[in-house]
């Protein structure tokens, strides 16, 4: 399985890019009720709460980074990642392992059912 990389993007909206450095776990939880995007995938860190947003545009992913909505049916209700490069434009995340395996063993479990 190759590995997977997000833009975090909308930080400036919340507490900025400041404070994020390399190998920084981060959490991603889908929002299912954003009004303006169905496959919306939140960013949150611990103790400060939300951080912005995994891009779903072609003008905010970074390179090969995958979109939020490439990713949605790819995880479960949540994820986690840990930050790899912080821009200017954008940071930069890998999803981890553990959280794609996790929701492949639901999918699984549900398609025995």
């Amino acid at each position: 399985m190759s590995k997977i990389y997000i833009t975090l993007t909308g930080t400036r909206h919340y507490f900025g890019n400041d404070f994020l450095k390399k190998d920084m776990k981060i959490r991603l939880q889908k929002e299912p009720d954003n009004e303006y995007d169905k496959e919306a995938i939140k960013v949150t860190f611990d103790g400060i709460g939300k951080i912005g947003y995994v891009a779903n545009s072609a003008y905010t992913v970074l390179g090969d980074c995958m979109s939020a909505g490439r990713l949605y049916d790819k995880i479960g209700d949540t994820a986690k990642a840990k930050v790899v490069l912080v821009t200017e434009h954008g940071t930069v995340c890998r999803l981890c392992k553990k959280s794609l395996l996790e929701n492949q063993k639901k999918i699984k479990k549900s398609e025995v059912k």
